[in-house]
């Protein structure tokens, strides 16, 4: 017996593109609001996953996870936890890289977000959608 992977995969490719955008949103937001407007890097964090948040949700409801049949009013709350979990992750891993190296914002903020998507997509994949 075989197993079809093509609906993993597409959900897969369609949850990398739609986070990559949401993650350019994120990371744009914060780099410009940090290194021009010099507000805080906790700040300009917060404020990029603000602007990020609604083309996630759009994003990966629409096209990472299609065939799913919850409501927007099931599966809002669920994912906006999944985020806002995330976020948390993000903040904590982000200040502790500043504080603990003398790597760049731009730099740890790059890497801290790459190491959050993974748990993302799994939590979004089998509780929020």
């Amino acid at each position: 017996m075989r197993l079809d992977m093509e609906p993993l995969k597409r959900s897969v490719s369609w949850f990398l593109l739609v986070g990559a955008l949401a993650a350019q949103v994120h990371y744009l937001v914060a780099v410009v609001l940090e290194g021009v407007y010099d507000i805080q890097p906790a700040w300009s964090n917060l404020l990029g996953f603000c602007f990020a948040f609604p083309v996630s949700y759009v994003g990966h409801r629409t096209f990472s996870f299609p065939d799913q049949t919850k409501s927007h009013r099931h599966a809002f709350p669920r994912f906006l936890l999944v985020a806002i979990l995330g976020f948390f992750a993000n903040q904590s891993l982000l200040l502790l890289g500043l504080h603990f190296t003398a790597l760049p914002f731009w730099l740890v903020l790059a890497v801290v977000m790459l190491l959050v998507a993974v748990s993302t997509y799994l939590l979004s994949k089998y509780w929020a959608f």
